[in-house]
């Protein structure tokens, strides 16, 4: 059992600019208390097949975490555009969130995101070399949550408890609700 569990991804700028940094809020439901923060990482992924490409853009340590629904805003950098290579700016990419607790990933959740050009002129023949300040990018509301048993250091509280401190905090969707292909929410 988690004892940490994602609520909701809402992304503040999207779609926006290539350049510019990403901007989300998360929602989740702590059901102990933690002796440590937890780590989050904003990571894009330009090329599935070549782990070396991923890059990191930011990545933030969250704690104290009370028990109930908690919430803390990101802001991640764009991607490096040198890092990246010419064939795979255009089209599809992933971003991928991830959530650790001692070094120990519990969640990711993974986006697809579309880059293109800011014009149709430009979209149907692209210049020769990227020009990265006409690029927008598009992330996808569709995703993919892939949850990892980690070993917490707590064991969950009663129920009774933790509905306590979730009926005080403000109503959010099921974490259930990002398994599905119809999560159709602005995540």
């Amino acid at each position: 059992m988690s004892i940490v569990t994602i609520r909701n991804v809402e992304f503040f700028n999207n779609p926006a600019r290539f350049l510019d940094p990403y901007h989300f809020r998360v929602t989740f439901e702590c059901i102990a208390p933690l002796k440590d923060d937890l780590e989050w990482k904003l990571i894009y992924v330009s090329s599935p097949g070549n782990e070396e490409l991923d890059q990191e853009l930011d990545d933030c340590l969250v704690g104290p975490v009370p028990v109930g629904v908690n919430s803390f805003e990101f802001e991640g950098l764009a991607p490096d555009p040198a890092k990246i290579p010419t064939e795979d700016v255009l089209g599809v990419a992933a971003l991928i969130l991830t959530g650790s607790y001692r070094d120990q990933e519990f969640v990711r959740v993974g986006y697809y995101q579309n880059t293109e050009y800011d014009n149709d002129d430009m979209k149907a023949t692209p210049p020769e070399k990227i020009q990265f300040d006409r690029l927008v990018r598009d992330i996808s509301t569709k995703l993919r949550v892939t949850r990892f048993q980690i070993k917490w250091d707590v064991a969950p509280q009663s129920q009774g408890h933790a509905a306590a401190g979730a009926a005080a905090s403000a109503a959010v969707p099921s974490a259930n609700d990002l398994d599905g292909d119809d999560a159709n929410r602005s995540t």
